[in-house]
């Protein structure tokens, strides 16, 4: 209901466990709440990891196509870790990929990381997905990520530690004077 007070163009990313994407009402989870909340299912967005896939991958995917069919985004959260497959990025209905701050960890200092990372974006990118690169720390990664991979978002600590959702309106009127800073300008 928090969400409702925010701008129209600031959307709700939501976690949802390996068991609670296993759990068969997900989908009628999911739309109980946006009735309820009165939110657009465009401003929300179900981050599901890797891990959640391993259980039941056409369940899975079952699953996440009726939820994609509402109109809610989807992300794969921390890929790279554990059991990557690119098969992934080809065969679900996703929106957007979160790219695990393992890949970035020695991206200022090591050459192959780098070409692994833009490796990966570029294939995401083609495949029409959106990227967000997770745990950016140093300033450092911000700039050899904002001059040689082309990456839509960067979440971590460099810009901010979570907050509770009651914080959130605060943060986003001080507007561009806080950690919020669309990439474009930072590409420029």
């Amino acid at each position: 209901r928090q969400c409702m007070q925010w701008p129209q163009n600031i959307s709700v990313a939501v976690n949802v466990s390996s068991l609670q994407f296993q759990q068969s009402d997900v989908c009628s989870v999911v739309g109980a709440a946006l009735a309820k909340s009165g939110l657009s299912a465009s401003r929300l967005e179900v981050e599901v990891t890797e891990s959640a896939m391993l259980e039941n991958v056409e369940e899975t995917t079952a699953t996440l196509k009726r939820l994609a069919a509402t109109g809610v985004r989807i992300s794969l959260d921390d890929f790279g870790t554990g059991f990557s497959s690119l098969s992934y990025l080809h065969t679900l209905p996703l929106d957007k990929v979160k790219i695990d701050r393992s890949f970035i960890e020695n991206v200022d200092t090591d050459e192959r990381s780098l070409v692994l990372l833009s490796g990966v974006t570029h294939l995401a990118h083609e495949l029409g997905l959106s990227i967000t690169i997770e745990g950016v720390e140093t300033a450092e990664q911000m700039e050899i990520l904002c001059s040689k991979v082309h990456v839509n978002e960067m979440q971590g600590y460099l810009f901010g530690r979570a907050i509770p959702a009651g914080d959130v309106a605060e943060l986003l009127s001080i507007g561009n004077s806080g950690n919020i800073v669309p990439l474009s300008a930072m590409a420029n």
